[in-house]
Formats: structure tokens, sequence, C-alpha cells
């Protein structure tokens, strides 16, 4: 499902953020909105399909933020907002669509369409478990490729269960973020 040991490899060699393992948890420290957004983007490109990234934290602690960079890594086509008012947004991608080169481009169509995802971003603020059921969760994740990121994920926690990958961010001081991958 979600390789935390590929993430840790990527995220160890991009030197804008600071990295500490403690007790078997990575917890990275960003001083910008653009390095939330970056390692948002790392992490996509550990994504196959079939994940659910549960955010958690306080208002302002960055989980848009690093959503928007999962979404930008995944290809989905922009603009990212955050879905705190219609709760669920839905993105369609092809995977790795930015580094098709020409050869691949004429691959058969069948091939091409094993490649697409469906990416949902869901902001549970405002609801509980049996809202996020009635739009349609337990579609949503019995489809293989689908990519699931959901701000505030603890408010639906008894329905993501432990199929979710947990990070946890937290407003340190100005723009500093800490996120912990549980």
């Amino acid at each position: 499902m979600f390789r935390l040991p590929g993430l840790l490899f990527f995220a160890k060699n991009w030197i804008y953020a600071t990295i500490v393992i403690m007790k078997k948890k990575e917890v990275f420290i960003t001083k910008r909105a653009k390095q939330t957004q970056k390692l948002g983007e790392m992490l996509a490109e550990e994504l196959h399909g079939g994940e659910i990234i549960c955010l958690t934290g306080e208002l302002g602690s960055g989980k848009t933020t690093f959503s928007q960079g999962v979404l930008k890594g995944l290809g989905a086509k922009g603009p990212y907002t955050s879905p705190t008012f219609v709760v669920m947004k839905q993105y369609r991608k092809t995977r790795n669509a930015k580094r098709e080169t020409k050869k691949e481009k004429n691959k058969s169509l069948r091939a091409k369409i094993c490649l697409l995802h469906d990416v949902y971003h869901i902001d549970a603020y405002r609801v509980n478990s049996k809202d996020i059921l009635e739009l349609g969760w337990k579609e949503i994740i019995s489809h293989k490729n689908n990519i699931i990121i959901v701000e505030w994920a603890e408010r639906i926690r008894r329905i993501v269960r432990k199929k979710g990958a947990w990070l946890e961010f937290e407003h340190i001081e100005g723009n500093r973020r800490k996120i912990t991958i549980k």
C-alpha cells in the first residue's frame, strides 16, 4: 500500500527539510509553505493507487498546502483549493503524465486506461463518518487505483481504520511546520 521507506529515501535527498527519526516515526520540519508543498509532491511519487493519506492537525498547520503538493505531484489538473465547503473534490489524473515520452504516448489504449486514477481530496472538518459514507466512501475505496487524501481524518477514523497512512501536522512558529508520519 504505502511505502514509507521510499518516501524516506527521497526525503533524505531533499536538502530543504530537516528529518528526525524518533521511535520509528519520521518527522519532517519545513520552513516555508513551498517546502511543505514539495514534501507532498515527493510523497506523490511513491503513490501507486489504493492509498488513503490521512492528515491531522490544527487549523493552519499545513494540511491543505501539503495536499496541494500531493495533487500537483500526481499530475491532477488544478486549481487545488480546499474542499472545506464542498467536502470532497474529485480529480482525474494519468500516472506520470509529465514524464511521458513520445514512445509511451503511442502505447495501446488499454495500457493507458490502466494508468488512470481518480484522486479524491476530502475535508472532514464539518462532517462525520456517516456523511462521508453517504458520499460514496465504500465505492471510492473499493477501486484499487483511487488515491484518497483526507484532511481532518481523525473525524472519520472509524471508517478509515488501519487502511490509512497517518500524517500529523503541527504549526511550530512562523512558517515552520512539523510533519510526523505515524
